[in-house]
């Protein structure tokens, strides 16, 4: 049995962009390898792409976890990935530039865990579940390829772009479609 990855919910409420991701993430790794703490409502939608928990992960006892944050002063190696049994990221809507929510909401509160980065840029919940599922599975990080900010193309004259880090694989970035339809459906 693999890693559980845990993702720690830290908006307000489950917004259909962090479903869309959370969807994908459980598309990368499977439903039995993912849970989903700290989720107050949308419990229903989200179990059915990982487990669903009321509670926080800053108040389980776990062995063996790893939380990734921008922070970590040392970047996790696929050796080290595979003494994991979980790993513990922060379901944020991120801000750019950073506010650095990882550390401050979930990080200094889980003080058995060790904490390792996976590079110093802010990257979306379901790039950074890929990217240690790779170095999980044997890949360097340094040996990944990624593209800072990606531009969604809205329409002829319109475009949203998105500032972070995106792994990419067969030369695209790694993003849900979801995410992107929606992105080009929003109107406000």
């Amino acid at each position: 049995m693999g890693a559980i990855y845990i993702i720690e919910h830290l908006e307000r409420r489950v917004w259909k962009w962090c479903i869309y991701e959370y969807e994908h993430i459980s598309q990368t790794i499977g439903k039995k390898n993912l849970w989903f703490t700290n989720v107050k409502r949308g419990s229903k939608v989200l179990s059915k792409y990982g487990r669903v928990f009321r509670g926080s992960v800053r108040d389980m006892k776990l062995d063996k976890a790893c939380v990734l944050d921008s922070d970590g002063k040392k970047t996790l190696s696929p050796k080290e990935a595979r003494g994991f049994r979980y790993f513990i990221f922060g379901g944020i809507l991120g801000d750019h530039p950073p506010r650095k929510r990882t550390r401050k909401e979930l990080t200094k509160f889980i003080s058995n865990a060790i904490v390792r980065d996976i590079g110093k840029r802010q990257m979306a919940t379901d790039n950074a579940v890929y990217v240690v599922h790779e170095i999980e599975g044997g890949t360097l990080l340094k040996k990944m390829k990624f593209k800072q900010g990606v531009r969604i193309r809205i329409n002829k004259i319109e475009s949203t772009d998105l500032p972070y880090r995106y792994a990419l694989v067969n030369g695209e970035p790694f993003m849900s479609n979801r995410v992107v339809t929606y992105l080009k459906r929003k109107r406000d």
